[in-house]
C-alpha cells in the first residue's frame, strides 16, 4: 500500500515515528511539569494540600483516565487533526497556568492542558501502529520512549523555567507546543494516510461489539498495566518521603533515585521490545514482571552507590513492557486500535493513582518503610495475571 508515495508496505518508516515520538515527549513534558511546580503554585497561591490534591486529581482525570473516550471517537472516524491539536493545547494549558493569579481561573486551565494530553495519546499509538512494521514492539516503543522522557525531563525543565524566572517562566512550555504543532499540521497528510485508508476499507458503519474472547484478555491486561502502574507511581511518590521525610536525607540525593528509575525505565522500553518481537510479547510480560521482584527486593536492602543500579535495573526491567502491553492490547481487539491504547495507556496509567493512595493510607497506619514494602507484591501479583491471558500472537517478527 502506498499513499503519498510514503511504503506502508511492512517496513518500520523510522521518520514518522521520530515526529510522533518528538510529539509524545513535548504532550507529556507537562504531565512531568505539573507535580513539580505545585508546591509553588501553594506557596504563591496560598493553597491548602487538599486543593493543591485536587490539581493533580483534575489533571490525573482529564489527562488520563478519560484517554478511552477520545479512543472511542477515534476508532468510529479519523481524527487526525487531533496529533497537532493535542500537544498544542497541552502546552498552552500548562503554559498560562504561571500568569494566573486564583485557584478558580487555575483549575479550569489544568483541565484544558490534561484534554490536551488525553486527545493525543489514542490517535498517536493509533497511528504510530501504522509505521511500526512487522516488528511491533520496537516500532512502538520507538513512539512510547518520547512520552518516557517527557515524564522524566518535565520536572527539571519546568524547575529551571521557575527557579530562573518565577512561576511567569512556566509561559515558555508554548513554544514547544508551537513548534511541534507547526511539524504536525506540515506532515498531517501524509502521517494520516494509512489511517484514512484502513477506514475507508472498514467503512462507517457501526462496529460488532466486543466477544467474552476479546474482553477477557482485555480486562487482564488493564489490572496488569494498573498493578504495573502502582508500582512505577508508588516508587516515585514515595522515595522522597522514605529518603528525605524518614530518614532525614538530602533532598537531591532523593531526586537523583527518581530520575534515575524514570530515565532507565525510557531506556528499558527501547532495549525491551526488540527482545520482546524476538521471544514473544506475552512471555516477555511475564518475564518482565518476575523480574522486577528481586529487584525491587534488593532495593528494599541496599545503601549507597550500589542503591542507584539496583535501581536503575528495576525500572528499565519493569517499564520494559510498556509499549508491549499496548501492543498486545491492539492485537487482541485489531478493529479498535484508538480505544486499545486509550486503555492502556490512559485508564491503566490513570489508576495509579488510586494505588499511590492506597499507599498513603498504609504508610500513615504502619510508616512509610512498610509501605515500600508492601510494593512488592504487586509484581508478584501482576506475573500471576499474566499467565491467565490468553494471546496467540506469540511472536511478530520472524
Amino acid at each position: 500500500m502506498s499513499n503519498g508515495g510514503l511504503d506502508l508496505s511492512g517496513k518500520m518508516n523510522w521518520k514518522a515515528l521520530a515526529i510522533l515520538s518528538l510529539a509524545h515527549l513535548i504532550t507529556d513534558l507537562n504531565q512531568g511539569a505539573l507535580p513539580a511546580v505545585l508546591p509553588y503554585f501553594k506557596e504563591s497561591l496560598g493553597l491548602s494540600y487538599t486543593m493543591a490534591g485536587t490539581i493533580f486529581l483534575f489533571s490525573n482525570v482529564t489527562s488520563s483516565v478519560i484517554q478511552p473516550a477520545f479512543g472511542y471517537l477515534s476508532d468510529r472516524r479519523p481524527f487526525g487533526w487531533l496529533l497537532p491539536v493535542g500537544p498544542f493545547v497541552a502546552c498552552a494549558g500548562m503554559a498560562i497556568t504561571g500568569l494566573l493569579s486564583s485557584y478558580s481561573a487555575l483549575l479550569p486551565c489544568v483541565i484544558v492542558f490534561g484534554l490536551g494530553v488525553a486527545s493525543f495519546h489514542p490517535e498517536g499509538f493509533k497511528t504510530a501502529h501504522f509505521f511500526t512494521g512487522e516488528k511491533k514492539a520496537t516500532g512502538m516503543s520507538f513512539f512510547q520512549v518520547g512520552g518516557n522522557l517527557g515524564l522524566a525531563l518535565g520536572p527539571v525543565f519546568a524547575l529551571l523555567l521557575v527557579t530562573a524566572f518565577g512561576l511567569k517562566g512556566i509561559l515558555a512550555l508554548a513554544v514547544p507546543g508551537m513548534v511541534i504543532a507547526a511539524i504536525l499540521l506540515f506532515s498531517l497528510s501524509w502521517l494520516t494516510a494509512p489511517v484514512r485508508v484502513t477506514f475507508v476499507q472498514k467503512g462507517e458503519g457501526p462496529r460488532p461489539p466486543l466477544t467474552p474472547k476479546e474482553i477477557f484478555p482485555l480486562f487482564l491486561l488493564v489490572l496488569i498495566v494498573t498493578l504495573r502502574t502502582w508500582i512505577q507511581m508508588g516508587l516515585v511518590s514515595y522515595i522522597p518521603f522514605y529518603y528525605i521525610t524518614y530518614l532525614n536525607g538530602d533532598p537531591i540525593y532523593a531526586g537523583k533515585l527518581v530520575s534515575v528509575f524514570l530515565l532507565a525505565g525510557a531506556f528499558g522500553t527501547l532495549v525491551g521490545s526488540p527482545l520482546a518481537d524476538r521471544w514473544g510479547h506475552k512471555k516477555f510480560l511475564s518475564v518482565t514482571l518476575i523480574m522486577t521482584f528481586p529487584f525491587l527486593f534488593f532495593f528494599t536492602r541496599t545503601q549507597g552507590p550500589l542503591l542507584f543500579l539496583v535501581l536503575a535495573a528495576a525500572g528499565m526491567i519493569l517499564v520494559a513492557s510498556f509499549s508491549v502491553t499496548v501492543v498486545m492490547a491492539q492485537a487482541i481487539v485489531p478493529g479498535r486500535l484508538g480505544i486499545a491504547s486509550g486503555l492502556m495507556v490512559g485508564f491503566g496509567v490513570g489508576t495509579g493513582g488510586i494505588g499511590v493512595t492506597l499507599l498513603g493510607i498504609i504508610a500513615d497506619s504502619w510508616g512509610v518503610p512498610i509501605a515500600i514494602k508492601a510494593i512488592l507484591v504487586l509484581p508478584l501479583a501482576a506475573f500471576g495475571l499474566s499467565l491467565l491471558v490468553p494471546y496467540s500472537p506469540a511472536k511478530t517478527a520472524q
